[in-house]
């Protein structure tokens, strides 16, 4: 087999995570739709017989992709939220490590999940998976309120969803201000701003 015919497949050193990892950088960065066969070939280093064969579609790699962005950024999120010894404190670190992470320079700025286009693009089978990650954060934020309820951090009367609700729309609009410029530091203040909404304040 000829040097020229022994790069049409996949590579002998074909590295399926870095090559997963890459396209995710470039999906984050650009987006579904704008992300190019020949923008995340040359990412991932691979040819696009390769990437067909590793996997599937650009919508298989994409939903790959939001998978591998979540199982990366959740769990830091849920441990800043369960950690804390109190509902209020959880919900702050969790704004405020949301702040550092979503303005971070070494990464593509924002939120994948919640700057993704393919919910309101109605992308076949893509939009429910993208929809079902930005709730997963509602999910976290509402049971992390009702332990608070539970050991007495929270009044019994307290609108449990609206509150989740309310601090996760923040987290997400941090987001989209991350991806204009906005710094970390600007993002934190809007942390400490938010947890002025706290019942009882």
């Amino acid at each position: 087999m000829s040097e020229k015919t022994s790069t049409r497949g996949r590579p002998r050193s074909f590295d399926r995570t870095a090559a997963l990892g890459a396209a995710t950088r470039v999906f984050w960065q650009k987006g579904f739709t704008a992300s190019s066969m020949n923008d995340l070939c040359e990412a991932m280093g691979i040819g696009s017989p390769s990437l067909y064969a590793a996997f599937g579609s650009k919508e298989q790699l994409y939903a790959e992709a939001i998978r591998h962005y979540a199982a990366a950024g959740a769990p830091q999120l849920a441990e800043a939220l369960e950690s804390a010894p109190t509902a209020k404190l959880g919900i702050e670190a969790f704004l405020r490590l949301s702040a550092r992470s979503l303005a971070c320079p070494e990464r593509p700025l924002g939120c994948m999940v919640v700057l993704s286009s393919v919910a309101s693009e109605g992308v076949s089978g893509l939009a429910e998976l993208v929809v079902a990650e930005r709730k997963r954060s509602l999910k976290l934020v509402e049971a992390r309120l009702q332990r608070g309820i539970k050991e007495g951090d929270l009044s019994r009367e307290t609108n449990i969803k609206a509150l989740a609700r309310f601090f996760v729309t923040v987290q997400q609009g941090m987001s989209i201000q991350a991806r204009d410029g906005v710094s970390s530091k600007e993002l934190e203040a809007v942390a400490a701003t938010a947890m002025q909404a706290w019942p009882g304040e």
